[in-house]
């Protein structure tokens, strides 16, 4: 196996070991990068000198005995939201392309000192504001869309092109790429990782998180991210935890709930497919299967639409009205559709929002965890605007990805979305775990079950 290859959990170990060095990690990854990036699309920058400089510095550490942990030398890749020193953060969009990060974020600064290894930033659609991320294509299927906003980072990731990224996820933008690339993306709960120094869509349903190749690599990278950080206002203060998932697939005395509404309801056969299979393997593995009933389901969207608008129209009120001919035509729409809300529609979703979560906080004192698919079909072909369903019902291509992941933002629990199968086309198909406020440690040893699983392990080696 090359090291590009490697999952970061081998390739931690592997370094930890002495088997491989973070210079060959890294070079390997960027002559990936070089190889299929020019296809792909998924950077917007690549750091190339910065990242040989880094593995070099992390190669000397390690022989000296000194690990960081286990991102010591991992090369990763950021959206370009995220601000690092000195380096662009365009949000891929002409609004900001001369603009230069004065500073790390947050999370950047956590990663460079947990060890890892900046190799570039990875395209987003403009602004976060949409779920296709129209310049990068799909890492299984060029002619199919990679899913969006977090695209280029799942795309990386799923292309041997980063080790691990960074995405940012308002109404699914780090579950949806995930699923439609079959790599492994986790919403944290809100507030868990602080969003200090990341460019903002609608700041009350922001989050930051990771996209990995396993799960146990996703809980390393949130173990290195979340904490308390006093300059956001909706970071939380809630005790350092180590999230990698003990050994052992038994998940007995878990209860998982099976929606039977909504999350099923115009869902591609072959998705629904593949989910419940995976959702009968969590039964095996010793979870007790509970039906479960999913409330507000009427109000979902309208709430979500209702938040997310006004809020980003707010945050581009001043750019829209000095160049609005730089943002691309399907944002600067939406953006000037959200100076048209009234005030009371924000305030009605505010209060929807409110009962939403009272809602599903009763709903999840029933069940330690739902498992769902994570978006209704598999990756579209690139252009492709809508989608019509077997009733004969048109919707949206948007509307259909943001549909079953938008819940988890809403209320700020907790969402992973980890691959379980393929459709005849051969494109990912991504199952949904969702749980309680803080729970991430929960959806993690689900996931990191499933993935010991016959199925799961044919799958990544297919």
């Amino acid at each position: 196996m090359r090291p590009y290859e490697l999952s970061l959990t081998a390739a931690a170990d592997a370094i930890r070991a002495r088997r491989l060095s973070p210079v060959e990690l890294v070079d390997s990854v960027l002559d990936r990068i070089a190889q299929v990036d020019p296809g792909l699309g998924a950077y917007v920058t690549v750091t190339a000198e910065r990242a040989r400089q880094a593995a070099r510095e992390a190669e000397r550490e390690a022989a000296a005995g000194r690990f960081r942990g286990p991102l010591h030398g991992i090369p990763m890749g950021l959206k370009d939201l995220i601000d690092v020193a000195g380096v662009a953060t365009t949000a891929s969009s002409r609004v900001r392309a001369d603009h230069r990060a004065d500073a790390d974020s947050t999370v950047a600064a956590r990663l460079a000192a947990a060890g890892a290894v900046l190799v570039g930033k990875t395209h987003t659609h403009e602004f976060a504001y949409g779920l296709t991320t129209p310049q990068t294509h799909n890492a299984w299927d060029r002619g199919r869309v990679a899913g969006g906003s977090s695209g280029g980072s799942a795309v990386a990731v799923a292309a041997g092109a980063a080790t691990f990224a960074l995405g940012t996820d308002t109404g699914g933008s780090i579950r949806v790429p995930a699923a439609l690339n079959g790599v492994v993306g986790l919403k944290p709960t809100y507030g868990l990782v602080p969003r200090h120094g990341v460019t903002s869509l609608a700041w009350s349903l922001d989050h930051v998180g990771p996209v990995t190749r396993t799960v146990e690599d996703a809980a390393l990278v949130l173990s290195a991210l979340a904490g308390h950080d006093p300059r956001d206002p909706a970071s939380l203060s809630v005790p350092a935890a180590d999230y990698r998932p003990h050994p052992g697939t038994s998940l007995a005395g878990l209860r998982v709930g099976v929606p039977r509404n909504h999350y099923f309801d115009r869902v591609d056969p072959q998705v629904e497919a593949a989910v419940r299979r995976a959702v009968e393997r969590l039964e095996s593995l010793g979870a007790r299967l509970v039906e479960v009933e999913i409330p507000m389901t009427r109000y979902i969207q309208a709430t979500q639409w209702g938040l997310m608008v006004p809020e980003a129209t707010a945050y581009h009120e001043r750019t829209l009205r000095a160049v609005p001919d730089l943002y691309a035509a399907d944002v600067r729409v939406l953006l000037e559709a959200g100076a048209l809300m009234p005030a009371a529609d924000y305030l009605r979703a505010q209060r929807s929002r409110t009962l939403m979560r009272r809602a599903w906080a009763r709903l999840l004192d029933e069940v330690d965890a739902i498992a769902a698919p994570t978006v209704p079909v598999a990756a579209v072909p690139s252009g492709q605007e809508s989608i019509t369903w077997p009733d004969g019902t048109a919707e949206s291509v948007s509307d259909a990805y943001v549909r079953l992941s938008a819940p988890a933002n809403i209320t700020g629990i907790p969402s992973l979305s980890v691959p379980v199968g393929r459709d005849a086309a051969g494109m990912p198909v991504g199952m949904q775990l969702i749980g309680r406020p803080l729970g991430e440690a929960v959806l993690l040893r689900i996931g990191h079950a499933y993935e010991q699983t016959e199925p799961a392990r044919e799958l990544a080696a297919a």
